[in-house]
Order: C-alpha cells, then sequence, then structure tokens
C-alpha cells in the first residue's frame, strides 16, 4: 500500500526548531494540496497546515502561525515543514496527507517531543 514517509522528528527543548519532511510517494504530486496533520496523546488528530499544489497558497492552525512554515518541492514530491519557537503543546505526531485529506493515505507520521 502507498503510504507518505514522515521524517525529521525527534526531540528537542522549548524554543528550539525542527524541520519535518515528508516523501510523498504514490501521488501524481502536482494535482494535490498538501497538509500537515498532528495528533497529541489522547487527543483526536488536528489540522496544522495547508500548501495549494504550486505552493502559492499556504494557511495555518492558529495555534502555529508565526512559528511554523510549510513549503514544498514539486521536483522531488516532497512537503516540509518548519518548525520554529517550539512549545511543550507542540508534542504529536505529526502527519502529512494530501488537502483534504485522503483516508487511505496516513503515513506512520514522525514523533515531535517538546521538553527540557
Amino acid at each position: 500500500q502507498v503510504q507518505p514517509v514522515e521524517s525529521g522528528g525527534g526531540l528537542v527543548q522549548p524554543g528550539g526548531s525542527l524541520r519535518l519532511s515528508c516523501a510523498a510517494s504514490g501521488l501524481s504530486f502536482t494535482d494535490y494540496h498538501m497538509a500537515w496533520f498532528r495528533q497529541a496523546p489522547g487527543k483526536e488528530r488536528e489540522f496544522v497546515a495547508f500548501i495549494t499544489w504550486n505552493g502559492r497558497n499556504t494557511n495555518y492552525a492558529n495555534s502555529v502561525k508565526g512559528r511554523f512554515t510549510i513549503s514544498r518541492d514539486n521536483a522531488k514530491n516532497t512537503v516540509y515543514l518548519q518548525m520554529n519557537s517550539l512549545k511543550p503543546e507542540d508534542t504529536a505526531v505529526y502527519y502529512c496527507n494530501t488537502y483534504p485529506e485522503k483516508g487511505n493515505y496516513w503515513g506512520q507520521g514522525t514523533q515531535v517531543t517538546v521538553s527540557s
């Protein structure tokens, strides 16, 4: 089954930065807007950021606006999430998917833990 492959997570101190990557295999990549989602322990998965197929427009959840930046490289079928000024409440498993999301296109995600 074709799935995206997320990477770049890890343990970081509050105020630190991480850059997540998502290799979106199995798609005609430029046919899709893409997005990042996250799921914290005990909570439902939530939207984080979205980018149009051509990269010209983006949108963010209020909780990450001004700290996170979504981008994409259509030549590499890859979408990125630059995360700065990380907070403990950003701790979650981060997933990429199309936008709107495809129900059968969830990967394993990448764990981000923000802790001192």
